[in-house]
């Protein structure tokens, strides 16, 4: 019955489709990210509806879309060239067939962030765009943190949609990505179109953000609880009431202390004592192993070469007897452990070049959304008033999934890569209007004096924006 109510929501989706091709592009949006495939128990697992809603989504913007103002943009380049140095590394890596399981789901993620942009043009469509990220993500988030509250949380004991710890239902990377969305879940209750805001959707955007900030309590995943707090440090950026703020973010961290199990306690407690964690002890002897590779193969060994991996470590090791509590120091010895680092990740598998084009395209989005919001912060025209608080809110997303990616092998995470799309688009949109107005006030000095129509500051070029996509 669950594959036939989403196949039948995906063929209607489709259907809606032929009338407005972008809606393609949300379908591939919805199904990469909630994976219906992995859902289902028959027959969606055997037909292959992201490859569908893919083909869908560029025929339809290469067949039936408008080209105009087509731009390919530098960033656009940088996902262009890593996709193609993660395609040479591959066909020369040190595990060939693990590596080209990954590469499977890596160029398919890389491209369509590159072709994102493309199809991404007006204010409705990057709206609705970031909208269905967020209820996409929203439909996971929901489930967790109900799960959460009634009790049913703990390390590796969560469980979401489906019983598999990878892609974005692995804990940590939901938590990283749940926390990045919360701006932009706040950002639609005053500028949203497509659901104006009013009670309900602020009474929506209150309980999914209590829910996003519920994911990294329920999975225990210390990376979330970082990335609360560096969200936290963010916004005292653009809080006018500081203090009030800082009071306000610390009476509610006190209010929730009573009501976290013990095990979140345990948890936490090895932030501040990483060595005394088989984990996090393992991850610093991979991050060695991992520099140690990367001097002696400066080009990286292709997607999963921390496989070739082998490295022995002390970790303290506590017994309790009594009153008295002992340390012994045990050696340990492993092999094949993951990278848990998106930094190395990338070094071990893409070298320094695939290192370098990927910070260089992280460190462009957060500079060019800074440079948007400085730009229209002061427009408080309806039309653009909105443009500021959305590039802020994708530059607090980069900057919180960069935080969650020191910690976590996500380098190539689907999601935060269609953020980047979005800031593509979003920075192409704006470099439009004002290319417009440049071209408007242009000819408008060609013409006599008493010829010039005066006209709104901060009006739209080109008339109202459709308000669907």
């Amino acid at each position: 019955m669950l594959d036939l109510v989403f196949l039948a929501f995906i063929f209607y989706v489709l259907l809606l489709g032929l009338r407005r091709p972008f809606l393609w592009v949300l379908l591939y949006v919805y199904i990469d990210i909630i994976a219906p495939q992995r859902i289902g128990y028959s027959i969606i697992q055997e037909i292959q509806v992201s490859l569908i809603a893919f083909a869908a989504a560029f025929g339809g913007w290469l067949v039936l879309d408008n080209k105009d103002g087509l731009r390919f943009t530098l960033r656009q380049g940088l996902i262009l060239a890593l996709l193609l140095y993660c395609w040479w590394t591959t066909g020369n890596a040190d595990f060939p067939e693990s590596a080209v399981t990954k590469w499977d789901w890596v160029w398919k993620a890389l491209l369509f962030a590159l072709f994102l942009p493309f199809t991404i043009t007006t204010r409705a469509r990057i709206e609705a765009l970031a909208l269905v990220l967020v209820l996409s993500i929203a439909t996971i988030v929901i489930g967790t943190g109900m799960k959460t509250v009634l009790g049913g949380g703990g390390y590796e004991n969560l469980r979401f949609f489906v019983d598999d710890n990878s892609g974005i239902y692995e804990s940590s990377t939901l938590a990283t990505v749940a926390i990045a969305l919360i701006p932009l879940i706040a950002w639609f209750t005053r500028y949203g179109t497509i659901f104006k805001p009013n009670w309900m959707v602020t009474t929506f955007a209150v309980l999914l953000i209590f829910a996003c900030l519920m994911v990294p309590i329920g999975t225990e995943a210390r990376t979330g609880l970082v990335c609360i707090a560096v969200l936290a440090l963010l916004l005292l950026r653009y809080v006018k009431r500081r203090v009030l703020f800082v009071l306000g973010g610390a009476a509610l961290g006190l209010a929730a202390l009573p009501f976290l199990p013990q095990s979140y306690y345990d948890r936490m407690s090895t932030i501040a004592q990483p060595g005394g964690d088989e984990s996090a002890s393992t991850r610093m002897a991979v991050w060695r192993w991992t520099l140690d590779y990367a001097s002696r193969n400066p080009t990286g060994g292709g997607f999963d070469a921390y496989r070739g991996n082998s490295f022995t470590y002390e970790m303290p090791v506590k017994t309790e007897s009594a009153n008295t509590t002992t340390i012994e120091y045990r050696e340990v010895t492993d092999e094949g452990r993951a990278y848990h680092s998106a930094i190395f990740e990338l070094l071990g598998e893409q070298g320094y070049p695939g290192l370098a084009i990927w910070l260089l395209l992280q460190a462009l989005g957060i500079w060019q959304m800074e440079k948007v919001r400085r730009r229209w912060r002061d427009n408080d025209h309806e039309a653009e008033a909105w443009i500021a608080p959305l590039a802020t809110c994708l530059q607090l997303a980069s900057l919180i999934y960069i935080t969650g990616a020191l910690f976590q092998g996500i380098a190539y995470q689907p999601v935060m890569l269609m953020i980047v799309g979005l800031q593509i688009g979003l920075n192409n949109y704006c470099k439009r209007i004002d290319s417009a107005k440049a071209d408007l006030a242009r000819s408008k000095r060609r013409l006599p004096p008493e010829e010039r129509e005066v006209s709104v500051p901060g009006a739209p070029i080109g008339g109202p924006e459709p308000a669907m996509p």
